[in-house]
């Protein structure tokens, strides 16, 4: 959590060690090497995904250090020689990091984390640069696909009771925010990183009194100015909102209050809430906001308000803390160069399945914005020494039918990776959550609605520059003679 000190350095798969052991005792201790994180693939088969977890990266490789019951328990593995364990009883991070910061929305093949040094320390960070951005980005996409689904009513996160254990509760609901929800019900996530915080009751708090009628009416006298009622313990038509707007004029009408409004938590929601909404609009409560809940996603989301559910906000929890329509976000960390004598030289892991063919060389990604619309036109992936100028048309190509070509001019061009650290050292600020949702919320609009659909959306172009193409292929032809 933010604010307990934890050491997570070994949170790391076992060949991370194995393989940096094996390294300190060649001759390739001091190789230097490049790193890149990218995925594969959008959750959900969806046109885009929004980048998150970088504070918890940064966090994680600012206190980067063995403690000394892991120098024991490492000693008492018999792996590792004494050179390579007095290294990590002395160890210092010095490598260079750069990442494409927070709420930017991302697309499959390009570098969102890149870490530069040695192969030793590059190796033995693979595990919680993937498991940080990994989690957050699957959350934060998520959440963004029910926020736009909700077309600007608000979506609180409600899942920390329903997610895959407390960090994913914690860092989760971050990630929702991120996304776009208005708030959480997580009160750890809300104090720390200064998010609205959203609840009022269970079905408990009514079940705990003799009727429902004396719950309302207790929840009203103890908080007079956000008085939100759940009212489907027993019965919403019949006895919930009666019992609710009963309460309202008895007890926050002579204090001159109004109520916030009232949740739905079962049965049929569209239904029972245009029924509700009349109900109320007919006691004289039309500013009586009406927030629904269970197990909603997207789709749910979007089919009442076809149907003409009369919703004001949403409250969404394990299909979005889980974003249980897509396990994993699949994002991995692969080699893509090394440095011999002050040459950077390119690597490439090749697969029967071309999907898995990597990137090599060090790499920049950019993205090309429409100078008058200010959409995003492309993302070009080039080599490290390459620059795109803005001032000249530029050719873009598609990566596998290269015959399909297009000249953009009257663009910008933007780099999209920051640089983190330089040579272990901090050199990024990290933006405030709200900060990076406001980002987000930007970079999303930058997008045309064809990237926004839910089905078979538009497919983003993610192209290499002519250079990173010729490279590859080279590459690929030579190892193919092998």
């Amino acid at each position: 959590m933010k604010n307990k000190k934890f050491n997570l350095t070994m949170l790391m798969d076992m060949y991370e060690l194995t393989m940096a052991n094996g390294i300190f005792t060649s001759d390739m201790r001091d190789t230097v090497t490049y790193f890149d994180m990218f995925f594969r693939r959008v959750p959900d088969d969806g046109g885009y995904a929004i980048m998150a977890g970088l504070e918890q990266l940064i966090e994680y490789l600012c206190d980067l250090h063995f403690d000394d019951d892991d120098i024991e328990y490492l000693k008492s593995l018999n792996l590792f020689c004494d050179e390579f364990i007095d290294y990590l009883k002395d160890f210092k991070f010095d490598c260079d990091v750069w990442a494409i910061p927070e709420g930017t929305v991302i697309f499959p093949k390009e570098p969102i984390v890149t870490v530069r040094g040695t192969a030793m320390q590059a190796l033995m960070l693979e595990t919680m640069i993937l498991v940080t951005i990994n989690h957050q980005s699957l959350i934060a996409t998520k959440a963004n696909r029910i926020c736009r689904a909700a077309e600007g009513k608000p979506v609180m996160e409600f899942g920390a009771r329903r997610a895959h254990g407390n960090g994913a509760a914690y860092y989760g609901a971050r990630a929702a925010i991120i996304g776009g929800c208005a708030g959480t019900s997580c009160l750890l996530t809300a104090k720390d990183f200064g998010v609205k915080a959203s609840g009022t009751m269970a079905h408990s708090w009514v079940q705990l009194f003799k009727d429902e009628y004396t719950a309302f009416k207790t929840y009203a006298e103890k908080y007079p100015d956000s008085c939100l009622l759940l009212v489907d313990t027993y019965n919403v038509l019949k006895s919930g909102i009666p019992n609710a707007i009963k309460v309202f004029d008895e007890v926050l009408k002579p204090l001159g209050k109004r109520p916030v409004g009232i949740r739905i938590d079962s049965g049929d929601i569209t239904y029972i809430t245009k029924k509700a909404r009349k109900m109320l609009d007919e006691a004289g409560y039309s500013d009586c906001k009406i927030c629904v809940s269970n197990s909603l996603d997207e789709y749910l989301i979007r089919d009442m308000a076809r149907q003409g559910a009369q919703i004001d906000s949403y409250g969404v929890g394990e299909r979005l803390i889980t974003a249980s329509s897509e396990a994993v976000f699949g994002g991995v960390y692969k080699l893509s160069a090394v440095e011999e004598k002050g040459e950077i030289m390119p690597k490439i892991k090749i697969s029967e399945n071309t999907a898995k063919i990597t990137l090599p060389g060090a790499k920049i990604p950019w993205r090309l914005y429409d100078r008058d619309t200010g959409k995003a036109i492309a993302d070009v992936i080039t080599l490290h020494y390459e620059k795109i100028d803005s001032s000249e048309p530029y050719e873009i190509f598609d990566s596998v039918h290269t015959w399909k070509r297009k000249t953009v001019s009257n663009f910008v061009a933007k780099k999209l990776q920051v640089k983190l650290f330089e040579k272990g050292k901090l050199v990024y600020e990290n933006p405030s959550v709200k900060e990076i949702s406001n980002y987000r919320a930007e970079q999303v609009d930058s997008l045309w609605d064809e990237v926004k659909r839910f089905e078979n959306p538009h497919t983003y172009y993610v192209d290499l520059s002519e250079d990173l193409w010729n490279l590859r292929n080279d590459l690929l032809n030579s190892l193919s003679k092998n």
